[in-house]
């Protein structure tokens, strides 16, 4: 008996042990992590719940791991819900994490560093590379449109290799620029990010207020755009195939009169002129007003559409390749890029060739270095050429060609009309410019000691640019003259060398502090030289020959030296991550100021308070997180150009014994006590996540005054100069910023998700020197800039004869508002009418999922500005002679009240300027993007990793009022003028906006 028991207690021993044995064991577990839509992803962390055993999975999302049977693994990824699976007998464990789009631990760079979510102090806007690829765009900049709250960004047209304005909270200075600072991999650019393909950021911080900005000194006094691009990562090679294909069409035409129209429109301004009789036309009054080709033109019912002739269905294409990997001490990037933009008026085109190498390297296990090497080749035709403007005026009665199909110079008798199809010959117009770009972000990085490192930094960037200009003979410029051409060559080299100390360290596990120092100095060398020439004896040399002309008409080089030198220090505390503090000092000293005040020093501080860590706040089923956020700052701008502050010499011309001489004079008067312009911003802002972080979002007030304002004033010219740059007036910016996500739908394999941006800023002067300064256009309580004319309230009509005739008019003319009411219409009658500056701006995003498809649409919308359409005057001088806008004038038969009767007796319409100012009020479907991401499966069959193939839909419609009424194409407008284009203004100099239907693939090998 005992035996048998002894027996049974063996065996269940034995069985205890096997068991215990078993979950004693560890297996090797393995599997793929995806994301929300099915695609491996890459660098997601896998650990071992309660010990250090981990992983990492590869650029394939891959991962192995030893694991016990009982044991937990939990899989997480920054932006996404960690996900906790038990192992049991698995060996193959797949995961798909969702997204958690509040995640606070996200890590963001702030400059000179990076910081969670959760402890950020300043007001920081970001941008993905998810919202960069959505839009197949030129300049990274556009895709911080309606993405980034506190960002306006405007775009007009579509002139390709044209760049988006940025103004980040509104415009600061008068007389400096106000874009913002862009730093590229952690150096300060001196030049633009034009070069910079977008297919290579990673992602893009938007620093907006003093404690953000203030690291950058005066260089951050518009704000400051820190793009970070691609690294590799550990794990096996990757190859990427990303391309795209698009056709960009017209989104709309200016109308103008066809040639039924037109006829009719000169006969009425001959009607208004008493050359006709009032009343239908005969053949005899056609055959004195109309010259044989237009008569011609009215019996052949001919209209010539000379604006179609010069446009053309353009298109849009990006391909590029890319390979990343790497090992434990080397980890790489390397990507080429093709990118041609062409315009739909022909002559405009963009090509853009890049290539980039980022490589980190571990030299010992405290030292690492590491480079991001851009190299970039960029060709621009017609940057200042666009025909569309004369082809608008042209006659359409006007015959362009002849019966053997040979282009007519003259369509018609009007000498100053040339036929606008001359000016699209092939070699009749060059303009090219050719761009080259080296930039480089070089560092080493030294961990001293745990928690102390120091990071040298060394950014040579240099650029070399050549813009060549032909005007041939038989063009409208020339009108049959001798050609010109012209060559312009720039060298810039710029180069930033940093030191940048850092210190990080946890007391008692419950203060955190973070110090940072730096020293930096900024060098920039720009040269050039060029040369106009006439009378280029063959056209076919184009600019390439200009040493066989016939003359001389300029020759000039220059030099411009600048440098800046910097010293920073910052600190970053948190008690217990729930009490926040950062103060900054940075000290700048710029060569562009006198001796007096050379050196500027610029402090901020900010605090935090993470509420939604209180103890009161642990049992909120409401809120995951409520931060309260408030920084007060200054920061400087060295607004002016190199030598402002010193007396020059300009060369003047004098008659010596009746022989022509030249001679220097004073051209300048020198200030040495010049000091920088100074913006201190007070910000308050809230940051919340709510409902397991299904709504998540920031809140923002801010102001800046912007003190001492650099400026020119006038001077009497009397005394040899017309003014001098001194400090004056003060400024102000103050808004509310919101920015709101939301999770609306989560439900199986379908989710919807959306974005929600809104910016207010107003904008004034506070106060100038000698009050308004009607003469640069400057108000105290306005606007920077403001549109400030006669006001048009309707046309006079013939029932109201004699009241016209007491303001000097007849019926058919302008009725302008007597403002003064003085019975008297004059520039005292002038008032404020309104400004480019919207009153707010808002961008909506949506995203849907469904197993493997994703939809996307981005709406835009800048509301309550207004806009100066120089069309409504340049093509609209209602004389009679060159063709006009397709708008309702009046006539005694026709008393409308939009538009004036057209006049031969006049060079355009009486108070012409009061009829071109328009409400700018926008909204944009900006695009629309379809996709479907393979199944890994899928994909592998046809030997790859990870394939998407989508298609896209840019700016298929504008809703407003300047398009639907007015028929004006697109409202959108530069805040401040720039590239031929003046602020608030549309006219010819702008490419007609555009739709673009473009088709696209990325693959992963």
């Amino acid at each position: 008996m005992k035996s048998k028991l002894y027996t049974y207690l063996s065996v269940l021993l034995l069985v205890l042990l096997s068991i215990t044995h078993g979950y004693s064991q560890n297996a090797q577990i393995s599997g793929t992590v995806y994301d929300e839509t099915g695609q491996p992803l890459p660098g997601a962390t896998i650990l071992v719940k309660g010990t250090t055993t981990g992983t990492t999975t590869d650029l394939d999302g891959k991962y192995s791991i030893s694991s016990p049977a009982n044991g937990t693994l939990v899989f997480s990824f920054i932006g996404y819900t960690a996900t906790e699976v038990v192992v049991g007998n698995q060996t193959v464990i797949d995961v798909n994490l969702t997204p958690d789009l509040s995640d606070l631990e996200e890590v963001v760079v702030v400059g000179y560093g990076t910081a969670k979510k959760s402890q950020l102090t300043g007001a920081i806007s970001s941008v993905g590379s998810k919202e960069i690829a959505e839009l197949p765009i030129t300049d990274a900049r556009q895709a911080l449109q309606g993405r980034a709250a506190g960002v306006d960004v405007t775009q007009p047209g579509s002139k390709p290799g044209s760049s988006p304005q940025v103004r980040i909270r509104g415009r600061r200075s008068f007389n400096a620029s106000n874009e913002p600072l862009y730093v590229v991999d952690g150096i300060p650019l001196a030049g633009g990010i034009d070069d910079i393909n977008p297919q290579d950021i990673t992602s893009m911080e938007v620093l907006k207020d003093a404690s953000a900005t203030a690291i950058y000194g005066s260089r951050g006094s518009n704000g400051v755009v820190l793009i970070t691009t691609k690294r590799g990562s550990v794990g096996k090679t990757v190859v990427s195939l990303d391309a795209y294909y698009g056709i960009n069409k017209e989104l709309g035409r200016i109308d103008v009169f066809n040639g039924p129209e037109f006829a009719e429109y000169k006969r009425e301004s001959r009607r208004a002129g008493g050359e006709i009789p009032e009343g239908p036309t005969t053949p005899e009054i056609d055959a004195s007003i109309f010259e044989p080709v237009e008569l011609d033109g009215i019996a052949q019912g001919r209209t010539t559409d000379y604006p179609a002739g010069l446009l053309r269905n353009g298109s849009i294409q990006s391909y590029q390749l890319g390979i990343s990997g790497g090992s434990d001490k080397t980890t790489f990037f390397v990507s080429g890029n093709y990118f041609k933009d062409e315009g739909v008026i022909i002559n405009q085109d963009y090509t853009r060739y890049t290539f980039r190498a980022n490589i980190d390297h571990k030299i010992t296990k405290n030292i690492k270095f590491g480079t991001s090497t851009l190299v970039s080749y960029s060709e621009r035709n017609g940057e200042n050429f666009n025909p569309l403007g004369g082809a608008l005026a042209e006659n359409p009665l006007g015959r362009p060609y002849d019966d053997e199909g040979n282009l007519i110079f003259l369509p018609t008798q009007d000498g100053l009309r040339t036929n606008p199809f001359a000016e699209i010959v092939p070699g009749a117009q060059a303009d090219l410019t050719k761009n080259y770009r080296i930039f480089n972000s070089i560092f080493a990085q030294y961990d001293i000691l745990p928690g102390l490192s120091y990071r040298m930094v060394f950014g040579p960037d240099i650029t070399i640019s050549r813009n060549g200009r032909f005007t041939g003979s038989q063009t409208n410029a020339r009108r049959g003259g001798a050609a010109t051409g012209s060559v312009d060559d720039r060298f810039t080299f710029n180069y930033t060398f940093e030191n940048i100390l850092n210190y990080t360290k946890t007391f008692n596990d419950v203060h955190n502090i973070n110090i940072t120092g730096l020293q930096s100095i900024q060098r920039d060398r720009f040269e050039q030289s060029s040369i106009s020439v006439l009378g280029i004896p063959a056209e076919s040399q184009l600019f390439h020959r200009l040493g066989d002309a016939s003359q001389i008409t300029g020759a000039n080089t220059n030099l411009v030296e600048w440098s800046l030198m910097s010293f920073m220090g910052r600190v970053n505390y948190d008690f217990k991550n729930k009490y926040l503090l950062t103060a900054t000092l940075r000290a700048d000293g710029s060569s562009r100021f006198g001796a007096n005040n050379r050196f500027a020093y610029f402090p901020s501080v900010a605090l935090g308070w993470n509420i939604h860590s209180e103890s009161f706040m642990q049992n909120s089923s409401t809120f995951d997180q409520l931060k309260l956020r408030a920084s007060y700052g200054s920061i400087g701008n060295q607004a002016i150009n190199p030598y402002q502050t010193q007396a020059l010499l300009g060369r003047t011309s004098y008659a010596y014994d009746n022989t022509a001489a030249f001679g220097y004079r004073p051209s300048t008067i020198g200030n040495p006590d010049l000091k920088w312009e100074t913006s201190t911003t007070l910000n308050l802002g809230l940051d919340f996540a709510i409902w397991n972080s299904r709504i998540f979002g920031s809140l923002e007030y801010y102001i800046t005054n912007t003190s001492d304002l650099l400026a020119p004033q006038p001077l009497p010219n009397s005394i040899g100069f017309g003014g001098f740059t001194t400090n004056i007036g003060e400024t102000q910016n103050r808004g509310v910023e919101l920015t709101i996500s939301t999770l609306n739908v989560e439900k199986g394999n379908f989710t919807w998700s959306s974005d929600i941006i809104f910016t207010k800023n107003t904008e004034e002067i506070i106060s100038l020197p000698n009050g308004d300064d009607i003469s640069a256009g400057r108000f105290i309580g306005q606007p920077l800039t403001i549109f400030y004319d006669l006001k048009k309230i309707g046309i006079w009509q013939t029932s109201e004869l004699d009241e016209a005739k007491s303001f000097g008019s007849v019926p058919g003319e302008i009725k302008i508002e007597d403002f003064n009411n003085d019975g008297v219409i004059n520039s005292l009658d002038r008032q404020f009418l309104g400004s480019a500056v919207a009153d707010f701006a808002m961008g909506f995003t949506n995203r849907f999922n469904f197993k493997g498809f994703d939809l996307s649409f981005f709406l835009y919308g800048r509301f309550g500005s207004m806009l100066r359409s120089q069309f409504h005057t340049q093509n609209n001088s209602l004389a009679g002679r060159y063709n006009n806008l397709d708008i309702d004038y009046w006539t005694p038969t026709n008393p409308t009240n939009s538009y004036p009767r057209p006049n031969v007796n006049q060079e355009s319409a009486k108070y012409a300027s009061s009829m071109e100012y328009f409400d700018g009020t926008f909204i944009k479907v900006r695009n629309i993007n379809f996709g479907y991401n393979f199944s890994p499966e899928a994909a592998k069959k046809i030997g790859m990793t990870a394939l998407r193939i989508y298609s896209s839909i840019q700016q298929p419609f504008i809703f407003a009022n300047y398009r639907s009424e007015h028929k004006g194409i697109d409202p959108e407008v530069f805040i401040d003028g720039e590239q031929g284009v003046g602020g608030g203004v549309v006219n010819s100099n702008v490419s007609p906006a555009v739709t673009s239907f473009t088709f696209g693939i990325n693959a992963k090998f």
